[in-house]
């Protein structure tokens, strides 16, 4: 009797060691076969588009272009991709993000190598896979609260350093609009000045220092 068709694999991720200790693990299953590598969002589009492997793992973090922007780009063009977020952020914000953007599964890179052979085998049946961490941290912020485009970007300006003044030059508005909208961040965050704003949407994933969303 022929063996089964393995699950094929495309790994993204900017780090060596990872894809190399992934493509140990996966390489090790009798059922999966690492078919491709990228080191970048673009590169991921392009490997996918060329392997359509049956499954994607995509970090997050890359460079040229992030996790979130390749996996959005890929279910586009192919609606059917079933990819799986594998990332150091554990932000609530990060987890929506990856979620809309169209991963079928979440995945924390301090997961045990079990939980990521079980996310590959489920999302490729068709399941999602969202752990009790990250199930955990979803819920630990519901309702959801969304900064607009703007306060977001006014938070991130916060966060390196810029007066409200400085942020209204940059951004081409008033030193008032800046405080109104400052106002309205705090409001959201629920938090009591500048600093713990910052502190609450570096947690949440809202703002990354690395210049990220």
């Amino acid at each position: 009797m022929d063996s089964p068709t393995p699950v094929t694999v495309l790994t993204a991720d900017d780090h060596p060691l990872i894809r190399s200790g992934l493509a140990a693990v996966i390489g090790a299953q009798p059922d999966m076969l690492v078919v491709g590598e990228a080191t970048n969002g673009e590169e991921a589009i392009e490997r996918y588009r060329e392997l359509r492997p049956d499954v994607a793992l995509m970090d997050l973090r890359m460079p040229v272009m992030d996790g979130v922007a390749a996996i959005r780009a890929i279910v586009a063009e192919f609606p059917r991709a079933r990819i799986v977020a594998l990332t150091t952020y554990d932000g609530d914000e990060d987890i929506h993000r990856a979620l809309e953007a169209g991963a079928k599964g979440y995945l924390l890179k301090d997961m045990l190598r079990a939980e990521v052979l079980h996310a590959i085998r489920a999302v490729h049946r068709g399941q999602r896979v969202i752990p009790a961490p990250v199930a955990a941290r979803l819920a630990e912020y519901t309702p959801r609260v969304e900064l607009t485009p703007r306060e977001t970007e006014v938070l991130r300006l916060v966060a390196k350093g810029f007066s409200n003044r400085q942020i209204g030059e940059l951004l081409g508005r008033t030193e008032g609009t800046i405080k109104i909208h400052l106002k309205n961040i705090l409001e959201k965050l629920g938090a009591d000045d500048r600093t713990e704003a910052v502190t609450v949407a570096l947690q949440r994933g809202i703002i990354h220092l690395d210049g990220s969303p």
